[in-house]
């Protein structure tokens, strides 16, 4: 089977063009909602697409299925915080959608090739100050909530 740019190319090519804007708005309810438990319905449903249709395009455009895609990003948000927060490996796991530290571990190890723990030690060694957790507990969660939430004022008293 061919690999490189060539077959890269080839393989968009067979994903319709109107279906790209579709797998788009899938993928980024995926990099928003990483926190949510998100299932194959959820992201087929955001792309407008039958599951398995959905499935074989997100797949041929962008290399990797919409679970590894997943899986990937909370991942990437988890390096984040364990290098930059004093947050503890069970807190951090919960904050990027992990129920089980077990299974959190297991996926962190297979993609990044250490434990959390393992990782969190290598970049305390670096004497890096670290955000208290407290602070990634009260703001770090505000990116979550709907914009319409973060801009509402409360409506003026008419007695004023």
């Amino acid at each position: 089977m061919p690999t490189g740019p060539a077959a890269v190319s080839r393989a968009r090519r067979s994903v319709p063009e109107g279906l790209l804007v579709h797998l788009r708005r899938a993928k980024d309810l995926a990099d928003r909602d990483y926190v949510d438990p998100l299932d194959l319905d959820q992201l087929a449903a955001a792309a407008g697409v039958s599951k398995y249709h959905f499935l074989r395009c997100f797949a041929e455009t962008y290399g990797t299925t919409p679970a590894v895609y997943l899986a990937e990003r909370r991942i990437e948000r988890a390096q984040d915080l364990l290098r930059a927060t004093n947050l503890t490996v069970t807190e951090i796991c919960m904050l990027v959608g992990y129920s089980s530290v077990g299974s959190f571990s297991a996926k962190f190890k297979e993609l990044v090739g250490s434990t959390p723990s393992a990782y969190q030690a290598r970049w305390a060694e670096t004497g890096a100050p670290h955000i208290p957790g407290c602070y990634i507990f009260m703001h770090g969660l505000s990116d979550r909530r709907p914009s319409s939430a973060i801009s509402e004022k409360p409506a003026a008293d008419p007695t004023d």
